[in-house]
């Protein structure tokens, strides 16, 4: 099936600043370099803020992770999880089609979508509020059939329990998910066949339906303040980090994390020497923007980045709009003073384009 972006986008995504938080530390669950890892819940992230996955936040996510925005386009356009249209601002409804579930009844709730939401997939309906679309097997078979909306199941569904459903969605209220026949969880319609010394003792709800009883926000956007921002895996990192013998530090250019220099802002150019800037993407962390908002800020050339002090990378890094910290973070200097031995530059590129290999 052919997905492409939805025709009309926003101008412009960012995460919000306790989504960018989480994402930032998605990120240090990989090695350095790897950070590209991170594709995937990051753009899930910003669906879960946004509703549906815009070319702005695609963009987004990539420069984030120093990616070319053909490969986060790869992976958005691949994987259907990823909505690239807009979706209901109350709710998108996913109808499990699967056979348990079409022999059940789906087919009775796929009408009610059409009656109550569009005749098409993937379309609004006329208010805006609802969206939905048929989905493969969601994995609650002997609850047939069902929906998830938002985070949730709701299960053992009937056309008129369905509609009721959409209605009280419509009206502001949360419906609890789980079963809603009366089954406490998956046992037999006809009712438990064993354990049954247990039928009085147990909760109003099962485990599931119960703590997003408890929550409330089957269909809230995630902006990131529900639940605290957990890393423990930095926790681990630096706890094994202590156990080892302290390395002697290697030689390496200064970084402004580490200094208490005021910034000092660089020397820049106009315009790039010869008319011909070095590709600044061969830095690992640079994307097609940072490179754009690095010749905005006068530097063109690996040489420029290879010769900062102290001061001049405190000053680049309080200055990168939206990336703070990505100079230090991925030893820009490092990297190119690196690239520069390597003979990366676009000068040396020319020389080299004609001659034999």
């Amino acid at each position: 099936m052919l997905r492409r972006l939805h025709h009309e986008q926003p101008e412009s995504f960012a995460f919000t600043p306790a989504n960018q938080a989480w994402a930032e530390a998605q990120m240090t669950k990989y090695p350095e370099g790897r950070q590209a890892s991170a594709i995937i819940p990051l753009l899930w992230r910003a669906q879960e803020q946004e509703g549906w996955l815009t070319r702005p936040a695609i963009e987004y996510v990539a420069d984030m992770l120093g990616m070319a925005y053909i490969r986060a386009l790869e992976v958005a356009t691949f994987y259907f999880m990823f909505q690239l249209q807009p979706v209901g601002s109350v709710a998108h409804v996913q109808v499990c089609g699967t056979l348990s579930c079409m022999i059940c009844g789906a087919e009775d709730l796929i009408k009610v979508c059409h009656e109550k939401i569009s005749p098409k997939a993937h379309a609004l309906s006329a208010d805006g509020k609802f969206s939905w679309e048929e989905v493969e097997c969601l994995g609650a078979c002997a609850n047939a059939p069902m929906v998830q909306i938002g985070k949730d199941y709701y299960e053992d569904l009937t056309a008129e329990s369905f509609a009721q459903l959409l209605d009280d969605l419509a009206a502001g209220k949360v419906p609890t998910p789980g079963p809603q026949n009366g089954r406490f969880a998956a046992e037999p319609l006809s009712g438990l066949s064993s354990l049954q010394e247990f039928e009085s003792g147990r909760a109003q709800y099962n485990a599931s339906a119960q703590l997003a009883k408890d929550i409330g926000d089957t269909v809230k956007r995630i902006d990131g303040t529900e639940v605290p921002l957990l890393t423990p895996w930095l926790g681990k990192a630096k706890a094994k980090a202590a156990a080892k013998p302290a390395a002697k530090p290697a030689a390496a250019a200064p970084k402004a994390a580490d200094t208490a220099v005021p910034g000092q802002k660089p020397a820049a150019l106009s315009a790039p020497r010869a008319g011909q800037a070095d590709d600044l993407k061969l830095i690992k962390g640079i994307g097609p923007k940072l490179e754009q908002l690095c010749h905005s800020l006068g530097f063109y050339h690996f040489d420029q980045i290879a010769n900062w002090s102290a001061a001049e990378i405190a000053w680049v890094d309080d200055n990168l709009e939206g990336f703070k910290g990505r100079v230090t973070r991925d030893d820009w200097v490092g990297q190119a003073q690196g690239l520069i031995e390597q003979g990366k530059t676009e000068t040396t590129n020319r020389v080299k384009k004609g001659a034999p290999e």
